[in-house]
């Protein structure tokens, strides 16, 4: 006989990419975890039937893992059923291979459908005129928004894709907030530099809180934007990590 005391056996926290809910914060209908696998991987294709059962077990809801493979021949690996000991438990993925995403060459058409050329970066970077077309998209989208999507195509990169873009961008006029600007733009070699990390900071802010499923105002969701002051922007960021409506935000004298 064992225990059937599950939390007595030693363990580990196992964390996937990204985790996505669908529908209103408190009430969703479907959670979707986004993997990225750039190469095939036993352990990580025998982890994804975990995320699946984890997130179902907090959401009691719909899940569907999405794995974005830019290599064809993992794409075809992870597309593959995975069985398991449980009866009747057989888990696939729904797989974005490289056939899937477009070849986006194109600076203005990279603009219009900038979720897409982030995509494309991902897969098909290695090509120039890919990540110089990403590169360019960014000049002409807003720059609330850009910095965003540098984030999202950098992050999700091989690392050879991630050095073109590193050199691409050390050429850039504007500031952006990512692993590689923050180390290329702390040097404090313009004068917009400070504004462009208050940006990302701001926006990594807000996404802590909506990970925390804590509803923001369009009033406080004004106020955090348009916030310049580094210090005010870790302090708030400090405090989202637990708390649990937006009032905790800010204390009674503003701060």
């Amino acid at each position: 006989m064992e225990s059937n005391d599950f939390n007595d056996r030693p363990s580990k926290d196992f964390q996937p990419d990204t985790v996505i809910t669908v529908g209103a914060p408190q009430t969703p209908v479907h959670g979707i975890i986004v993997e990225v696998q750039h190469e095939k991987t036993e352990s990580k294709r025998r982890q994804l039937p975990r995320y699946a059962a984890a997130l179902w077990l907090l959401l009691r809801r719909p899940v569907t893992v999405l794995c974005m493979c830019p290599n064809a021949e993992a794409a075809a690996y992870f597309a593959e059923p995975t069985p398991t000991e449980l009866p009747g438990y057989v888990f696939r993925a729904v797989v974005l291979g490289p056939d899937d995403v477009p070849i986006i060459t194109d600076a203005d058409e990279a603009a219009a459908h900038p979720e897409l050329a982030a995509m494309s970066v991902m897969v098909h970077g290695r090509k120039p005129q890919v990540a110089e077309a990403f590169v360019g998209a960014l000049e002409i989208l807003k720059p609330e928004h850009a910095p965003q999507y540098y984030e999202y195509a950098y992050s999700m990169a091989a690392p050879a894709v991630q050095r073109i873009l590193e050199e691409l961008m050390s050429s850039a006029t504007w500031p952006v907030y990512s692993p590689f600007a923050r180390e290329h733009y702390g040097r404090g070699k313009d004068e917009g530099l400070a504004e462009g990390r208050a940006e990302g900071e701001a926006q990594a802010l807000l996404r802590v809180l909506a990970a925390r499923r804590i509803d923001v105002p369009e009033d406080a969701r004004t106020r955090i934007r348009q916030c310049t002051d580094q210090r005010q922007l870790d302090t708030w960021l400090d405090r989202a990590a637990v708390a649990t409506s937006i009032t905790d935000l800010f204390d009674s004298s503003g701060g």
